[in-house]
């Protein structure tokens, strides 16, 4: 038969019988304590391991959220490149020069006649790609924009209000006739 540790204690000559009878009288009067007052002992280490594990959790489910993020980001440029590179437009020998801003800067674009035209009556946008930019349909640019606004750098139809007011207010002479001899 195993002997306790206490006994084992004893027969090794660490502690007396004196100190023995204390603890058993210290712990019986912690039972008799509890059962009487309903008092609930804390234990501070595990309280202390309980923090530090919630500590964690929450540092776990925050890293594990900004890496969703970030996956989630990678995911709408992988998208978005691939939306440019399956519907990019050719833009043309490039004999007509087309302006465009990018923010505050003015870029250039050299493109042909019917690709101006396309862009202009609102067919097709400019979108940022990589170092450059293409050309893509306009259903396109819509789920560009959708993904993100930034890529799309230009599409007609982000016309002012500005600019349909004026356009109504030229319209009032819209019902005269130029003449011909006129050389603007």
């Amino acid at each position: 038969m195993a002997l306790s540790l206490q006994e084992q204690l004893l027969k090794a000559g660490l502690t007396d019988k004196k100190k023995v009878k204390q603890v058993k009288l210290q712990k019986h009067q912690q039972a008799k304590a509890q059962q009487r007052h309903n008092v609930i002992e804390t234990d501070e280490a595990k309280a202390a391991a309980a923090l530090a594990i919630e500590a964690k959790k929450a540092k776990d489910r925050e890293l594990n959220q900004q890496s969703k993020r970030e996956a989630e980001k990678k995911a709408v440029v992988a998208q978005i490149k691939q939306l440019i590179n399956v519907n990019k437009q050719p833009r043309g020998k490039g004999d007509v020069v087309c302006n465009f801003t990018d923010g505050t800067l003015i870029k250039r674009m050299y493109v042909s006649a019917d690709t101006q035209k396309s862009i202009s009556q609102g067919k097709l946008a400019i979108v940022k790609y990589e170092q450059g930019y293409e050309l893509v349909p306009m259903p396109v640019a819509d789920k560009i924009t959708e993904r993100d606004a930034h890529v799309v750098v230009y599409r007609v139809d982000n016309i002012s209000a500005e600019d349909k007011i004026s356009s109504e207010a030229d319209d009032w002479y819209a019902d005269y006739q130029i003449p011909d001899d006129i050389s603007w």
